[in-house]
């Protein structure tokens, strides 16, 4: 475990709260952008993981004229102003697991009727854990990974885009280039989590749906440099 995230734990069935941190202009004063209320399947020494389930109501960026951020063009969507909405997750639910000190997350997801459909690597900075959820930094580059172990970077002409308009310099890209192969090397060699049977897993039918809070954008704990 790194200094970066705290000894507590939490236990199945908690609600807490998954977010990241802005990096383009932002309107908000409180510099989160992204805020998912999820439920903890499990916490221990190895895994953090948490399940956001259809229907969650959740914070996310948009311009500040309220466009969508992905119906920007690329070459103003990170120089352009943002606000928040609340929203909610209609999709069929994703569970996040969470490697203690590693530079990204694993995100699973299923078609209707829990067709396992792909794992996808969120390449991101190592968690910071407080009191009620977890604080971290998107990085832009991500990675889907298929059943059949096959593999393909996602997210490259952002990755670029936030490199061109200087979001993240060539040091830090650098050092997210050399997560990303990191991860790789977890997927060839088919290890954690990929090896460990989430697929299979389904949320206990008796939980609830965690709600939003109206503080959901209070103080972050500081973010590792």
């Amino acid at each position: 475990m790194t200094g970066t995230e705290r000894r507590e734990r939490w236990e199945p069935g908690d609600h807490i709260l998954w977010r990241y941190r802005g990096l383009a202009p932002d309107l908000t004063g409180h510099g989160v952008d992204i805020c998912r209320p999820m439920t903890v399947v499990q916490d221990t020494a190895d895994v953090l993981a948490a399940w956001m389930a259809p229907g969650t109501e959740c914070v996310k960026p948009v311009l500040a004229d309220g466009t969508p951020v992905h119906e920007q063009p690329l070459a103003t969507r990170y120089t352009a102003p943002r606000t928040v909405v609340r929203d909610r997750w209609w999709g069929t639910g994703v569970l996040k697991l969470a490697r203690p000190g590693e530079p990204w997350s694993v995100w699973l997801f299923w078609d209707p009727g829990w067709e396992f459909k792909s794992w996808y690597v969120n390449l991101e900075e190592p968690r910071t854990r407080w009191a009620d959820g977890i604080d971290s930094e998107d990085h832009f580059l991500d990675i889907s990974v298929y059943p059949d172990r096959s593999w393909q970077w996602r997210d490259e002409d952002e990755f670029a885009e936030a490199q061109r308009v200087g979001l993240m310099d060539a040091s830090k890209a650098a050092r997210v280039r050399e997560a990303g192969q990191a991860a790789l090397e977890v997927v060839r060699a088919w290890g954690p989590p990929f090896s460990d049977g989430w697929e299979q897993w389904r949320p206990d039918p008796a939980w609830q749906v965690p709600e939003l809070p109206a503080d959901w954008g209070r103080t972050p704990a500081r973010m590792a440099s």
